[in-house]
């Protein structure tokens, strides 16, 4: 049967009959509010709809599944296989883990597809599937709108041979596969922020093994998430590693989200470090290892991995891409990339570093290999050998999901316009509108401001970065946002500056 957009809460249809927010079918995977926009019937259509989908593509019926560490994420996972398993698909059910331990068990059994039931970053509340069919990369937009017309026409089709199996063992594999024969020749000190997350069960075993000393902050499992929302690009998590930082005098602070796909970083000094620049520090580092490397950065990053003058001098190729882990993983890919940087923290590390998927815990390990490779040099020594710019942490103004692609197109003609009529923007010239993903507006000094839809909450994105001073950062924001501020359908930002 189709799935309905909404069934009453609390009936015998919410307990009998699937329902599924069509807003929930997003750009490179699927999110809902649970149990207001899918139930768990509905997610038993999405695996009978996904095993379809793999069947109608040619696709050997095998997949690994996985949930991270929220109080309802095995509920809806067990759901998820039971659709898949009608589909006729052999499920190997890895249990709790990480969106990248998920990606690695793809490796490590050799099966096809993945799909790993979490939430990310987004609160609780949230649950959501990250699946894909060809290792390293996941669904993008066209998966995504044809596994959507299967599950919301009803098009799922049962098939005998369903199997379901449980795999033990592959957490250990996936630590030791990070951890390979490499330890730590300086000593390290490092808070481990997991916010509480699923990475709490990773994180503090990898950097003992790795030879550094750990200093918790938040590694108690915890789903409730009782001192925030475990997201290295939230400032609020961001300022709890640098107090720790501060009040133990450590080397740096890893802190991962929550699903362990993400690394932020603070540095020695406690200065929060945006994960785009983190890139350029790896960059640089990863280049004289591999001089002439291609690196993709998504379009909210900084502008220095084309202007910094050490990585022109390694011979380095600076392409920007879509952002989106999707979008990135399957560019890193195409080009033959190193490495694929995104300012959110995805980092997709391709071979001989990684296997080309976005895995905290793999930025993790290669950072402290950077460290041991630079013994005469702090995180901050690193930080401030970058040039210098000013930026903007993510801002994300509410716009509903099923208004926000159509206000940023309306916002991307307005800005078009602006560079066409050759008006100013923070009082300098408009070089160019770059319009891969919402529109990057970039001044004749390199400044830039963009706007962008978000592809997983109800929100559009804004990032600003200056060349020149922290008033001309503002400056451009206040002049994007005052565009932005046209469209009355756009609320209140999550943060700003």
């Amino acid at each position: 049967m189709k799935p309905l957009a909404t069934v009453t809460p609390n009936t015998w249809e919410f307990l009998r009959d699937p329902m599924i927010a069509p807003t929930g079918f997003r750009e490179y995977d699927a999110r809902w509010k649970y149990p207001d926009e899918i139930n768990l019937p509905g997610m038993t259509s999405l695996g009978l709809g996904l095993g379809t989908q793999m069947r109608r593509r040619g696709i050997a019926p095998v997949i690994a599944v996985g949930n991270d560490y929220r109080d309802y994420s095995l509920s809806i996972k067990n759901a998820l296989i039971v659709g898949l398993v009608q589909a006729g698909i052999a499920v190997k059910d890895i249990g709790p883990a990480l969106s990248p331990m998920a990606y690695f068990a793809q490796f490590h059994l050799d099966v096809p597809a993945v799909a790993m039931v979490t939430a990310s970053h987004n609160p609780n509340g949230w649950t959501g599937v990250k699946m894909g069919f060809e290792r390293p990369l996941t669904h993008g937009p066209d998966e995504m709108a044809e596994l959507r017309d299967i599950v919301l026409n009803g098009e799922g089709q049962p098939a005998a041979g369903g199997s379901y199996e449980f795999v033990d063992g592959v957490r250990e594999a996936y630590l030791d596969d990070l951890v390979g024969d490499f330890r730590m020749t300086r000593k390290l000190r490092i808070v481990c922020a997991t916010g509480n997350g699923t990475a709490s069960a990773f994180a503090p075993e990898l950097f003992e093994r790795l030879g550094v000393e750990v200093i918790p902050s938040h590694n108690e499992l915890d789903y409730t998430f009782p001192n925030y929302n475990p997201n290295p690009e939230a400032m609020e998590m961001l300022h709890d590693m640098a107090d720790s930082v501060k009040a133990h005098g450590a080397d740096m602070a890893l802190g991962f989200d929550g699903d362990g796909d993400r690394c932020g970083v603070v540095d020695d000094e406690g200065e929060e470090i945006f994960a785009d620049k983190v890139g350029v520090i790896m960059a640089r580092d990863l280049s004289k290892l591999y001089p002439g490397s291609t690196f993709v950065a998504d379009v909210k990053s900084t502008g220095l991995f084309a202007s910094d003058p050490e990585l022109q001098r390694n011979g380095v190729t600076a392409d920007y891409w879509k952002t989106g882990h999707s979008h990135m993983k399957r560019r890193v890919k195409e080009i033959g990339a190193l490495a694929g940087f995104e300012k959110s923290g995805h980092y997709f590390l391709a071979e001989p570093i990684g296997r080309g998927y976005d895995c905290g815990m793999r930025v993790a390990v290669e950072i402290c290999k950077l460290m041991d490779r630079n013994p005469g040099q702090s995180m901050s020594d690193l930080r401030k050998a970058l040039p210098k710019t000013w930026s903007t942490p993510t801002m994300s103004p509410y716009a509903a999901d099923t208004e926000k692609y159509d206000i940023l197109d309306r916002l991307v003609q307005k800005l078009v316009a602006k560079y066409n009529a050759g008006e100013t923007f923070a009082g300098r010239t408009i070089k160019e509108v770059v319009t891969v993903n919402g529109a990057r507006v970039i001044l004749d000094n390199g400044s830039w401001g963009l706007v962008r839809a978000s592809s997983n909450t109800p929100n559009l994105v804004v990032v600003c970065e200056s060349s020149d001073s922290e008033a001309e950062m503002r400056a451009i924001f206040a002049d994007i946002d005052a565009v932005i501020r046209t469209e009355p359908g756009v609320g209140d930002y999550d943060q700003t500056i």
